[in-house]
C-alpha cells in the first residue's frame, strides 16, 4: 500500500484522468466502455460497499495518470 502523502499528491493527477476519461465516454456511465469496466473490476456478484468502490476507482485513475505518463 502506498503513503498516505503519495495518495495526496497523486489525487490531483488521478481526477484528472477521471474527467479526460469521463469526457472520453461523453460522461455515459451506463455506455458500453462502463459497463465493460464494472464488469472487469467487479464481475456479476454482489455490489462492493460505496466506500471501497471509491477506493478503487481513485485507484484505477492514478494508474491511468501514471500510464498516460510513460
Amino acid at each position: 500500500m502506498r503513503s498516505t502523502l503519495h495518495n495526496i499528491l497523486t489525487l490531483p493527477a488521478a481526477l484528472f484522468a477521471l474527467l479526460r476519461l469521463g469526457l472520453a465516454t461523453k460522461f455515459r456511465l451506463r455506455g458500453a466502455y462502463w459497463q465493460w469496466r464494472w464488469e472487469t473490476a467487479w464481475g456479476k456478484g454482489p455490489k462492493p460497499s460505496a466506500a471501497a468502490r471509491a477506493r478503487a476507482v481513485l485507484e484505477y485513475a492514478r494508474w491511468v495518470a501514471r500510464m498516460r505518463g510513460l
